[in-house]
Formats: structure tokens, C-alpha cells, sequence
């Protein structure tokens, strides 16, 4: 995520940085690299332009020329200024005192509004406890509908649907209808993905918004178009007035320029991400956690509700009892690797880790196939094997190996390296989690 951006304004900072002091030459040339990192990651040049003569004038106010620690201020001034180039405060939806709350959401084609539409009502349905419904108004695509149809039954919502031979305004209309009788919290409505320059199109949403009277309105952005974004939004404004943005396909946005530009040329801020292809993958923006990540700062808060989504608390306290009881089996260890798992890529877990910097990241060589095969090992194990692994030897290692398609030295060094995990964490006496690189780096 951003890993070109991040690299490039990482070691621009880092000469900064390693500089005693600085004279307004070296914070002009400080200047220069970061809006040429910038534009390569495709920012809006009048975005970019602005936001280092903003960074300029209050490094010359801030008295970093000749002063102590120039370089750490100057950081700090780069991270206050990409969180409030981004939105600083992250944005809430608010939600109507008489139910239900309509979201319409709207995007062009093909970027990926059906699936956040789906991920929306997930996270509402999960993490606010909402009773969410999701109106299928997307009659044009084919398949549409039912992909919502599926996406929409995993993501425990009601899916209201009239096929494809309705009209998506009426079908709107007597969604939020059905949605008001049957006292559901939250409406989404799913609409059809539209060109900006088809003024049918964009007339249809319009009347789409009329009909349904919505709280919010959403506009799904492809991450992967970069400041192109900012021009969508603002052609999607002109007909229909905006609330914030759901930011798609994060995770694969190596240069940033959407996120950065967006919210500075269209004033409409990022609401939602996308991180990954699973539904369970999308999360509230934060611009100063991202800013942090940007600047390898990391991001200490959301890798903590990551942790707490992926293990539930009462599971976390038998985890702890057994730790300190020093009976903490490979099958807790299973369990651990897969709640990690469903945190999401570990390139993404590193990035959130303070100190690992873009070139670190990029070599780090992370392969979520040894976690494949950390589990094709582990399940290879009778149950009595999980919960003693010191019983673990000679005939039972080759047993487990072939079982496993590994090698009797990779189960070796599997439970080696748990049983040196093991008896650390007794020693230390709480919650502590296993080694995962180490553990990879011996099953090679």
C-alpha cells in the first residue's frame, strides 16, 4: 500500500533527518524531492504544489532552520500535513433518528461498488450491531444482482430485489418502503455503475436520490485511478451532492494519488477502504494512522483492532490461563495463525509495525505459503501430538511429514522452535505471541 510514495518520501526525509542542521537551501531541496515523490505517485499537481509551499512556510515558522533535532520537526510537520491533506479527524456516519438510515451508494463501472456495498453492510451488521438491508438497483450489469444476492446473504443482510425488468428507481423506492415496515436500522442502495459523462445516467441517480430521501451518499472510488479520482468526484457532485468517499482496491495502490488528491480538490472526505478481497477486509479511514504508515511510523492502533476483531475476548482469557499453566498446545497455536490470517495479508500486518520502513517491508520476503504450511503441519498431528508436542519423535515425525508434503526437518524445527517459544512465554507469564518469522524462517 503506497510502498512507491512511502519509499520515496522515506528516504528523502531520512538525509533530512541525518542532517545536524539545516539551512532554508537544504529545506528547498527537502521541498523539491517530496513534490517530485508526489507527482510520481500521481497526486493532483496543484495538490502537490500546494501542500509543499504549505510544508515550507511552516518549517521556516517553525524554526527548524538552525534549530536542535531539525530533522525530526520537519517529520513531524510532513505527518501533521498529509493527515490534514487526507481529513484529519476520521468522518462518522450519523445515523437518523427514525429509522431506517439510507445510504445510495454510486460509483462508475467497475469499481467495485457492489462488493462495498456488500462490505458496507457487513461492518454496520458486525461492528454497530445494525439490522442492515441491501437494495439490488443495479438492473443494467448482468449478474449483478445476484452477486449482491450472495454477497449480501454472507454479509448478514436482507437483500431486496425485483430481478432486472423493473425500473431502479421504483425498485429504490419500494426498498426503502419495505426497509421502513420491516424496521430495519440501515438501508444501502446499491446502484448502477455509470460513466460521468452519460447525463442519462447521471439523471437516473439523481431521481435515485429524490426517491429514496438517503442520509448518505457514497461514491466508490477505484484506488487504481489515481488523482483521476478527484475529477470523478467532483463530475458525481455536480448532480448529486456527496457525503464522503469509499476508497476501493487500497491494497493495491502502490503510488497514493487517489487518497492524497480526493479529499483536497473535491472537499468530500474518505469515509471507508477497501484493504483486501474478503468482506471482512474493509475498515473506517483514519488520515493520521495513514499518514503514519506513509512515513513508517506505523500504525500501533490498528493493528490492535485488528487483533481484537480476529480473537474474541473470552477465547484471549483462556489463552492467557493456559500460557501461565504452561499448557498452551500447537492447536492454540493453529488457532493464533488463523485469527492473524483473518487480520489480513502479512505485508499489511508489517506495515502497521513502527520502525519497518518501505525498504525494510520490501525485504522482508514475506510468503503467506509458509503459513500454509505451518497449518499443513500442524493438522497432519493427532490431538494427543497438539496438545504434547514433545512426544514428537522418530516414526511420528515421518508420519507427519509425509502427511504434511513436508520434510521430517521442517517438523523438527516446527517444534523446536514452539518449544522454545513455549517455555519464553512461560517465563514472561502473559499473552505473548509466538515468533512467526523465526517459526517460518525454520520450516523452509
Amino acid at each position: 500500500m503506497f510502498d512507491a510514495l512511502a519509499g520515496r518520501l522515506q528516504g528523502t526525509l531520512a538525509e533530512v533527518r541525518n542532517r545536524g542542521t539545516l539551512s532554508e537551501q537544504d529545506v528547498d531541496a527537502a521541498m523539491r524531492e517530496i513534490r517530485l515523490a508526489l507527482l510520481e505517485a500521481d497526486v493532483n499537481f496543484k495538490v502537490a504544489r500546494q501542500f509543499t509551499s504549505q510544508l515550507k512556510e511552516r518549517c521556516l515558522g517553525a524554526g527548524v532552520i538552525g534549530g536542535l533535532n531539525p530533522g525530526q520537526q520537519v517529520i513531524k510537520l510532513v505527518a501533521e500535513e498529509l493527515t490534514s491533506l487526507m481529513g484529519r479527524a476520521p468522518e462518522e456516519l450519523i445515523f437518523s433518528a427514525r429509522a431506517p438510515t439510507v445510504i445510495l451508494m454510486a460509483g462508475l463501472q467497475g469499481s467495485g461498488k457492489t462488493t462495498a456495498t456488500a462490505k458496507l453492510a457487513r461492518h454496520l451488521h458486525a461492528e454497530h450491531g445494525s439490522a442492515v438491508a441491501v437494495a439490488a438497483c443495479d438492473v443494467y450489469r448482468p449478474a449483478a444482482v445476484e452477486q449482491l444476492t450472495k454477497l449480501g446473504a454472507q454479509a448478514g443482510a436482507e437483500v431486496y430485489e425485483q430481478g432486472t425488468e423493473r425500473d431502479p428507481v421504483e425498485v429504490a423506492s419500494w426498498a426503502r418502503q419495505r426497509a421502513e415496515r420491516e424496521g430495519r436500522d440501515v438501508l444501502i442502495v446499491d446502484t448502477s455503475g455509470r460513466l460521468h459523462v452519460d447525463e442519462a445516467m447521471m439523471d437516473e441517480l439523481a431521481r435515485m436520490r429524490a426517491a429514496t430521501k438517503p442520509q448518505h451518499v457514497l461514491l466508490v472510488v477505484d484506488a487504481m485511478t489515481g488523482q483521476d479520482a478527484a475529477g470523478v468526484a467532483e463530475a458525481f457532485a455536480d448532480t448529486v451532492p456527496l457525503d464522503g468517499v469509499v476508497m476501493t482496491k487500497l491494497d493495491g495502490d502502490a503510488r497514493g494519488g487517489a487518497a492524497l488528491s480526493v479529499k483536497a480538490v473535491t472537499g468530500t472526505p474518505i469515509v471507508y477502504v477497501s484493504t483486501g478481497e474478503a468482506l471482512e477486509q474493509f475498515e473506517r479511514f483514519h488520515a493520521e494512522r495513514m499518514a503514519q504508515r506513509i512515513l513508517g511510523m506505523g500504525d500501533v492502533m490498528g493493528l490492535i483492532e485488528r487483533a481484537e476483531r480476529g480473537l474474541e475476548q473470552e477465547r484471549a482469557v483462556e489463552l492467557e490461563r493456559k500460557l501461565r499453566r504452561n499448557q498452551l498446545g500447537l492447536d492454540d497455536f493453529l488457532e493464533q495463525l488463523k485469527a492473524i490470517r483473518r487480520m489480513g495479508p502479512l505485508t499489511g500486518l508489517l506495515g502497521m509495525i513502527p520502525g519497518l520502513g518501505a525498504a525494510q517491508l520490501q525485504n522482508a520476503n514475506v510468503d503467506e505459503h509458509e503459513l500454509d504450511r505451518l497449518e499443513a503441519i500442524i493438522l497432519s498431528m493427532t490431538a494427543e501430538e497438539r496438545r504434547r508436542p514433545e512426544l514428537i519423535k522418530g516414526s511420528r515425525r515421518l508420519r507427519i511429514a509425509r502427511g504434511s508434503g513436508t520434510s521430517v526437518q521442517q517438523v523438527s524445527a516446527l517444534v523446536k522452535q514452539f518449544g522454545q517459544m513455549r517455555e519464553l512465554m512461560r517465563q514472561v507469564g502473559r499473552g505473548r505471541m509466538p515468533d512467526l518469522a523465526a517459526l517460518m524462517r525454520s520450516v523452509r
